[in-house]
């Protein structure tokens, strides 16, 4: 799990109009805010590997995957609006609450 945030958190930066193209229009600065989540999942993802922060930095990501749920939401519906990844987009909606729940096993 580690490795899947570090990657993402990465990705951010190496390719930020992934990220900008399913940001919400009313989500205000939305370049900073994609930095914020890069940087987050990166420090989230290292804190993993250690066994002192792993709790927190679970929790962290917790937080942030129901942060991040409504760009999610607005991905699915930009989609949905354009005939195109409807599929994928619906499947990534369930699939925070694996991710959260597999977050969770981390917790303890």
């Amino acid at each position: 799990m580690a490795g899947l945030y570090l990657l993402a958190g990465i990705n951010h930066f190496v390719n930020p109009k992934l990220y900008l193209k399913i940001t919400p229009p009313w989500l205000p600065y939305p370049a900073t805010a994609n930095k914020i989540v890069g940087f987050v999942e990166i420090l989230l993802g290292l804190g993993l590997c250690l066994e002192v922060t792993r709790s927190w930095s679970a929790w962290g990501i917790i937080a942030l995957l129901i942060v991040v749920f409504p760009a999610n939401v607005y991905h699915f519906q930009k989609a949905k609006a354009k005939g195109r990844g409807v599929l994928l987009t619906l499947l990534r909606l369930p699939m925070q609450a694996l991710l959260i729940y597999w977050a969770y096993l981390y917790t303890r």
